[in-house]
């Protein structure tokens, strides 16, 4: 067995991985203030945040308190929906500390520890794992979904979105420091060798794919002449209207994925799987 990471203490914050804690080579220095800044009006991420609550919740163990870890984080604008839960107790996880000061100064009684899932496990085990929007900006994926096996509990549940389709790819992916988009074949391949049983699977921004698709076509190849900082805030800041059009069809999305459909397409690819127990 493989022996958990050890950590020091940084700011009050559990680091397992102090080595890369202030390296920003595989997510833009900028992308915590946005995130912090767009939460609140952002359809995008709104609607990801009913979406996966809903699926946190349809996952709970049914007896108990649910041990949870969310691996990125981030400034913890997801575990903030579930804070108040009495069924869940709750640990998030991020690679940078410039993420993890937001997330305990809004949420100061939530459990916090910066940590490199690539590097190994904390040594607790978890009933639940959730990683949304994380392993494509991981180089190792598949060592990163060994780990996050070795940290569930048998029957354990992970919870995992990415972007999907490769003939997606375009600048904004560049931007944000993505190594990869996946296709279906891919991930659910990876979880089958490292251990996993896949229980669901499904896409998601499939009303509005068609609209992505052509945005993503049209960028692709484009130089920009803004520092990447400054695009990048162009590229994910839409104005009130835009907002509450897109809310309206991603709800459609959410909707669908809620009444049990597995849908084909999509801008996103949602996974859960099972340890076995």
């Amino acid at each position: 067995m493989i022996a958990p990471l050890q950590y020091t203490v940084v700011d009050g914050i559990r680091c397992y991985s102090p080595s890369v804690a202030a390296n920003y080579t595989d997510y833009p220095h900028t992308g915590f203030d946005l995130t912090d800044k767009s939460a609140e009006s952002s359809f995008w991420v709104r609607s990801r945040n009913r979406l996966f609550k809903r699926l946190v919740e349809r996952n709970l163990k049914p007896a108990g308190k649910t041990v949870l870890l969310e691996i990125g984080c981030g400034t913890g604008d997801f575990i903030r929906h579930l804070a108040e839960s009495e069924k869940l107790e709750i640990t998030g996880s991020e690679v940078y500390l410039k993420g993890l000061v937001y997330a305990k100064k809004n949420l100061p009684h939530v459990d916090f520890v910066q940590f490199d899932v690539t590097q190994g496990t904390i040594g607790i085990e978890f009933d639940m794992i959730c990683a949304f929007d994380v392993i494509e900006h991981i180089d190792d994926d598949k060592t990163a979904l060994a780990n996050i096996h070795r940290m569930l509990k048998p029957n354990g549940v992970v919870l995992l979105s990415v972007p999907q389709h490769t003939f997606l790819w375009s600048r904004l992916d560049e931007l944000v420091k993505h190594k990869r988009r996946y296709s279906k074949r891919e991930l659910l391949a990876k979880l089958e060798e490292t251990g996993f049983d896949v229980a669901y699977t499904s896409s998601f921004v499939f009303v509005l794919f068609p609209l992505m698709l052509l945005s993503r076509l049209f960028d692709r190849g484009r130089a920009s002449p803004q520092e990447d900082e400054l695009e990048l805030e162009k590229r994910v800041m839409f104005s009130g209207f835009a907002n509450a059009v897109f809310d309206f069809f991603m709800r459609i999305d959410e909707w669908l994925i809620h009444s049990g459909r597995s849908l084909p397409f999509g801008g996103t690819l949602i996974v859960v799987a099972r340890k076995p127990g």
